[in-house]
């Protein structure tokens, strides 16, 4: 198994018979090759190739014979200098950590950001850029900042925007996302102005406008796949936020770390391994890191290295907006139920 995912090259019985402790002969070999062919876990591409493996194989190998996946220590020293120096907005830190996770690995790396279903307001502001236009500004508890440009039907002033910030201050902050243009409409004196940015705080609850998708090193797939169509078709298929968010959410809900092959059931994807690990904030897993790579995937290596970054942006992003870790420790990387 280790062998092909090095070399991409097909391993017939004469070199698994010469492979240090392997004690057997070649026809014995060949023997086992035929029994597990029969059962599924590898299949010859061709007469007199050796075999390869199949997604069972692959399944199997991952969730009984892999090793523990260990990156280098300069690699494991770069993630950690990484977050010890990164600071900004949310959305900044997770570009930057997707590009980070693609370098450490031949793999294409994905990064979504939490979702806002149970951000709270931090602060919210108004600011003034044109008589009729305005910026809103809503800073929430998982780190991300919403804006928003607003058009009035009628001039604003520095003192009406000035009176408007406060009271949506008073009305939102400490309050949830999903419930601040409810509580605009009920805490606030209407006006045109409120009424826009009611609108807009709705749209920000929206579960779907909080899953951004960072993508880092796509071009590293002409790397890992031997077919030109073949990266061209993932590529496009990455390029669909919603498909993206949507993969790497599902095989995290069903309680996986590794989906292989059609097991994703993504059928466009079917040449491809997802690898995936949880960002939480708080006691939520909101968000999520991925590596999509070829079915030869080294899935130590990958799982290493998802899990690495994503239990660094956890505790980063924890640590920058007072959220307090999940008790216990974080449960390992897992290829299968």
């Amino acid at each position: 198994m280790t062998e092909y995912i090095g070399t991409a090259t097909p391993v017939g019985s004469a070199y698994v018979a010469g492979a240090p402790g392997v004690n057997v002969s070649s026809a014995t070999v060949r023997s086992d090759m035929v029994a597990l062919e029969r059962d599924g876990y590898l299949v010859q591409p061709h007469t007199s190739a050796g075999r390869i493996p199949t997604d069972k194989g692959y399944r199997f190998f991952v969730d009984h014979l892999a090793p523990p996946g260990v990156l280098g220590s300069g690699q494991r020293q770069r993630v950690h200098r990484f977050f010890d120096r990164v600071h900004g907005e949310m959305e900044e830190m997770l570009e930057v950590a997707s590009t980070l996770l693609s370098e450490l690995t031949p793999y294409a790396a994905v990064v979504i950001s939490p979702s806002h279903d149970s951000a709270t307001v931090r602060s919210v502001q108004l600011v003034g850029l044109a008589p009729r236009h305005v910026l809103l500004v809503v800073v929430l508890s998982d780190g991300s900042v919403e804006k928003r440009t607003l058009e009035s039907a009628e001039d604003l002033d520095e003192d009406g925007l000035t009176d408007a910030s406060l009271r949506l201050h008073r009305a939102l902050v400490g309050g949830e996302l999903s419930a601040a243009a409810a509580r605009v409409k009920i805490e606030a004196p209407p006006s045109p102005l409120l009424g826009a940015v009611s609108k807009a705080l709705g749209e920000m609850a929206v579960s779907e406008e909080g899953d951004h998708v960072f993508m880092g090193g796509p071009s590293r797939l002409t790397e890992s796949f031997d077919a030109v169509d073949t990266v061209r078709s993932v590529l496009s298929i990455l390029e669909q936020q919603l498909v993206v968010v949507t993969l790497l959410r599902d095989v995290l809900d069903r309680g996986l770390s590794v989906a292989i092959g059609t097991e994703h059931g993504f059928e466009p994807l079917a040449t491809c391994a997802v690898v995936v690990a949880p960002v939480s904030i708080g006691d939520n897993e909101t968000g999520a890191v991925g590596l999509l790579g070829p079915t030869r995937m080294n899935y130590p290596q990958a799982l290493a290295a998802a899990h690495l970054v994503s239990s660094e942006l956890s505790d980063r992003m924890n640590e920058t907006w007072g959220h307090s870790p999940r008790d216990g420790e974080r449960r390992p990387p897992r290829g299968g139920d």
